[in-house]
């Protein structure tokens, strides 16, 4: 845990802060420890991580943007009929289990891919071009720092809930979907987090419904795993 987080004989920093205002990529991430993934909640909260020593408390910078990836089950063919084994969907269950309900309310978008048959892979058509996507992150982010200005934020990621407006049938539809969700607190902002990033990408000055829906459709969509209710 200490090499993620920090710590060890010497108190020196972890990947979280060694990928500080970067990214962490975490591979196969419910193959790792449990005490470990768990050790992700107060960086991903906070955007910095604390070391206790009998003699000093040390804190580093955490603020990155993690980015994850797993398999459906351990076997990795949950969902697929000709290949999926004898303990479907029940694997499924287990091996997405070992990620928390609050470490996944702490996580803001969730997308599941589709495996793709080698002639999909062969005629795929070409996507958008990264320079143009870069261009359009670029514009977004420029909005975001315009709009918050003094009050502290420079992502949408790190403003505060009652700075981002929504529309009001945004507003109506984030406050339904929340309770028949059943959002934390937590998710109820991260939601509109995500949403005003949407509307950012699109140059659309204020929250619209769709972009809500969209953020709600982010979250923890995990074959074999219901969505995250009420997490703490």
């Amino acid at each position: 845990m200490a090499a993620m987080t920090g710590g060890g004989n010497r108190a020196r920093p972890g990947e979280v802060s060694l990928a500080h205002r970067g990214v962490l990529f975490m591979d196969e991430m419910p193959e790792f420890p449990r005490p470990t993934l768990e050790a992700l909640r107060q960086p991903l909260e906070a955007g910095q991580t604390t070391v206790s020593r009998a003699a000093a408390h040390i804190t580093y910078p955490a603020r990155f943007q993690l980015v994850a990836a797993m398999n459906p089950c351990r076997c990795g063919y949950l969902g697929d009929g000709a290949r999926e084994c004898g303990r479907a969907p029940r694997c499924g269950e287990d091996y997405q289990g070992k990620l928390s309900g609050p470490l996944l309310d702490r996580i803001d978008m969730v997308v599941e891919i589709s495996p793709l048959t080698p002639r999909e892979l062969s005629w795929a058509p070409p996507g958008e071009a990264s320079s143009f996507v870069a261009a359009r992150v670029a514009a977004a982010r420029a909005i975001a720092r315009a709009r918050y200005g003094e009050d502290g934020a420079s992502t949408n990621a790190e403003a505060l809930g009652d700075l981002i407006v929504l529309a009001g049938e945004a507003k109506a539809f984030l406050e339904m979907a929340a309770t028949k969700l059943r959002l934390s607190a937590r998710g109820f902002v991260r939601a509109m987090r995500v949403g005003r990033s949407i509307a950012d990408l699109a140059g659309i000055e204020e929250v619209q419904r769709g972009h809500i829906a969209e953020a709600l459709g982010y979250r923890h969509k995990m074959p074999g795993r219901t969505a995250l209710q009420g997490a703490g």
